[in-house]
């Protein structure tokens, strides 16, 4: 297990002071230093403000772009990998949606969201067209569609998980926590089980011990700095080395292939032995199945048994949306639309928090490879759209209700 990333939630202001950030900085570094020589990687530490449209108050969206490069640069100051700015939020202004573009012209590190459903505003149809149109324009300011990776469609997400794009600051003290690659913890627990009572088993005690190990750890390094502890966020992240790859472990379960029948069973297996793991949990503590980002997974979708509904399936059991899909270039603001209310409705109805990292791909087609060379990404091969957009209601502006299911009794 490595830990992807130390995460620091905590309020800023703009105009931004140059030490604003000085003692998360520091925090960061301390607990990287205690987890690295507890025998953890750390791969990245990174920053989570409030949503945007806070930071920057009565500066308005016209200062984005300049809140998002001068965010960047304390970070760098302060030895800080990555920096979210959070959501513009259903009740936000759309012009800070349309301001949003620059934050990734101006940027390298710095990542953002827009948010498309809450259980309190319900599911709103504009705002799902108006993130659909922003992943069409962010899509295009680079050649190979990159920059999509920094933004993401949040469904029912709510603040202090430490993945990005979706972290946010909830506001209160300043925290940290950590966010998890874990898939290879899986693989572990199963190689030996001889059931899946066994290897249940074996999966809660190996999360359960990794998690007390990793708070231990950051507890001592926080202590005395004033930044608290804001518990693990243990979801099953991969890695494109096969070793270290969520698919990679499902199949070990006995399915023949990820996409197949048997795959949503396997998926909620392992997702219910998570959830009875006890540590302090923050964000998803699911599975992710980020297409780019998984050796497995990028190729079953590149044989063509690995689609989004598969995907938007395994969401239902245990994933945390649809992550890193490589799309068309040509795929129009309709047909994202329609994925991302597919998205956004599972998350209200299931009540459960999900995202979505689309990436369309410049010059692509269905069916072509993709090339990025990306050390964190397995290429794959971009998956169809939609066939159609939505028509009719479901072609308004408003909200839609969607209320969670009911437990019966």
């Amino acid at each position: 297990m490595r830990i992807r990333s130390l995460t620091a939630f905590a309020e800023v202001f703009y105009p931004l002071e140059a030490g604003a950030t000085a003692n998360l900085g520091e925090a960061l570094r301390e607990a990287r230093a205690v987890l690295t020589s507890g025998g953890l990687e750390v791969q990245t530490t990174r920053l989570a403000t409030q949503p945007f449209p806070d930071v920057l108050g009565e500066a308005g969206p016209g200062k984005l772009a300049d809140l998002a490069q001068d965010i960047e640069a304390v970070a760098f100051v302060h030895e800080v990998d990555f920096v979210s700015l959070g959501p513009a939020r259903i009740e936000d202004s759309t012009a800070f949606i349309e301001a949003m573009p620059a934050i990734f012209r101006n940027t390298e590190n710095v990542f953002a969201s827009v948010e498309i459903a809450t259980h309190a505003a319900g599911l709103h149809l504009g705002r799902i067209r108006r993130a659909a149109e922003l992943i069409r324009r962010v899509s295009a300011i680079r050649e190979d569609g990159f920059a999509n990776l920094r933004l993401a469609a949040l469904a029912n997400v709510g603040p202090g998980s430490p993945f990005f794009p979706a972290a946010y600051h909830g506001g209160s003290a300043p925290q940290i926590a950590v966010a998890t690659e874990a898939a290879d913890v899986v693989t572990r627990a199963i190689s030996s089980a001889t059931s899946l009572d066994d290897a249940r088993e074996a999966l809660v005690r190996a999360v359960e011990a990794e998690a007390e190990r990793v708070e231990a750890l950051v507890k001592r390094a926080l202590d005395g700095t004033g930044v608290g502890f804001g518990g693990i966020d243990f979801s099953l992240a991969p890695h494109p080395e096969e070793g270290r790859s969520i698919g990679a472990a499902l199949e070990a379960l006995g399915l023949p292939a990820m996409g197949g029948q048997g795959t949503l069973g396997a998926a909620a297996f392992v997702a219910a032995a998570l959830g009875e793991a006890r540590f302090k949990r923050a964000g998803f503590c699911g599975i992710m199945l980020p297409v780019l980002e998984d050796r497995v997974l990028a190729e079953r979708a590149a044989e063509g048994r690995l689609t989004i509904n598969d995907l938007l399936m395994a969401s239902a059991v245990c994933g945390t949306g649809l992550d890193t899909i490589p799309l068309p270039g040509t795929i129009t603001q309709d047909q994202l639309t329609a994925i991302l209310f597919d998205v956004a409705a599972l998350a209200l109805r299931l009540d459960k928090p999900l995202t979505a990292r689309l990436m369309p791909l410049p010059g692509r087609q269905a069916g072509d490879e993709t090339d990025f060379e990306f050390e964190y990404f397995a290429n794959s091969r971009v998956l169809p759209a939609p066939e159609d957009g939505l028509s009719g209601l479901l072609a308004g502006e408003g909200p839609a209700w969607i209320a969670p299911l009911k437990a019966r009794g």
